[in-house]
């Protein structure tokens, strides 16, 4: 079992949503100012539903952190959902005389049907608010925790957008993502090529005009990752598996890729695998990072790079075609606010699953009660690795 653990819970429209992270060493910094800006880049992107006029997420502290540090204990935090207030009657915990009309025309693409029949439910919102993308905040918030970790060794995650609607950018050197971070946060779809960014707008507005929905593929990469998280030794310790489950976990991502990943199958071993060089001064590095950071499930030295593709979301205006499941009749399936386009905003999101994975690997691998054992067998062990050849540069925090 990894050394942090991460579980959340809350519905879309209740009151609020929690995540419990344990397993932070005692004594880490905690920035909430830079927790609130990641929860606020979620919110954002091109394509966007309403649900983002309203709420303006911040985090709450219940537990774990005194004078702006860690205790030795779980860290519990809270996003408020603004939008409860419109939704008492028909959220309330506690019984009441008029329940609200249920849901009965499941959305294709959705959990709702599979959720329906799992559960035996009578309404499908029992099932629709708990799996909604809108939990994903309390899962940015306690990625935020993660990356301050990271950064404190100096491992960044930066994360851009690839495509959108079929509309691809140019390429992009990974050692150019620090210098254009600034331009990426500035695009409206997250996007360093301006033109394939302005292509991606029209998608979206074209889909929004045809009551339809886009996804795309968003890519996340972490810098200044040493060699040695992971292991080959079980499946579950693979570095490599554990990023493609927790960047898998978020809604509507339908496939993830490591380096060059299914392009890299078309390839020879010749023309794929990343060759390994002296440097003048005596270190070794690579010529290419098709790997991805990661070979035999361990973290090489070079940046971690992790690829996603997105679903179009199913909820649509346009709606599709169902089944009452009550009458058995056909209908169309039950509309519910949403996005049309959310693939800037997944790619925070995955910046957040990357961030847990990997602070739970360096945890594993340098281990520590306290911030201060962390960071001193950190110390130690890049002295044992520079030894070893390892000449890698960390990520220094914009």
């Amino acid at each position: 079992m990894s050394v942090l653990r991460l579980l959340t819970s809350g519905e879309s429209h209740g009151p609020a949503l929690t995540a419990i992270l344990e397993g932070l060493p005692a004594g880490m910094r905690v920035d909430l100012v830079a927790v609130n800006a990641h929860l606020a880049r979620r919110q954002q992107g091109y394509g966007r539903g309403k649900r983002q006029q309203i709420e303006r997420d911040t985090v709450e502290v219940l537990s774990g952190v005194r004078y702006g540090r860690t205790l030795p204990g779980p860290v519990t935090l809270v996003v408020r959902n603004r939008d409860f207030d419109n939704w008492k009657s028909r959220m309330s915990a506690a019984p009441v005389e008029s329940e609200a009309t249920p849901i009965v025309c499941p959305r294709p693409g959705h959990a709702d049907l599979a959720g329906y029949q799992k559960h035996e439910l009578g309404d499908i919102r029992d099932i629709l608010e708990r799996s909604s993308a809108r939990s994903t905040a309390a899962l940015v918030a306690a990625g935020s925790l993660c990356m301050q970790l990271l950064e404190a060794i100096g491992v960044g995650i930066v994360s851009h957008v690839r495509a959108i609607g079929g509309v691809e950018a140019g390429g992009l050197e990974t050692d150019d993502l620090p210098s254009l971070r600034e331009a990426i946060e500035a695009s409206p779809v997250r996007c360093h090529d301006e033109a394939a960014g302005k292509a991606m707008v029209a998608a979206i507005d074209a889909a929004r005009e045809a009551g339809d929905t886009v996804g795309g593929v968003f890519e996340v990469v972490a810098l200044g990752c040493p060699p040695g998280w992971g292991s080959p030794s079980q499946w579950d310790l693979r570095l490599d598996a554990r990023l493609a489950r927790a960047v898998m976990s978020i809604q509507a991502v339908k496939g993830v890729e490591i380096g060059a990943g299914f392009e890299g199958a078309a390839r020879r071993g010749s023309e794929l695998h990343d060759e390994i060089r002296c440097t003048a001064s005596g270190g070794l590095t690579r010529t290419s990072n098709n790997a991805g950071g990661i070979e035999g499930g361990i973290s090489n030295g070079e940046p971690i790079v992790v690829r996603a593709a997105m679903k179009p979301l199913p909820t649509l205006r346009n709606r599709l075609s169902s089944v009452d499941v009550v009458t058995r009749s056909e209908v169309p399936a039950h509309f519910e606010r949403s996005d049309i386009c959310a693939v800037p905003a997944a790619a925070v999101i995955g910046e957040a699953m990357v961030a847990f994975v990997l602070a739970a690997s360096a945890l594993e691998t340098y281990g520590g009660d306290s911030m201060g054992a962390f960071l001193r067998n950190h110390e130690a062990t890049m002295g044992a690795l520079a030894r070893l050849g390892y000449a890698g540069e960390r990520w220094s925090r914009p």
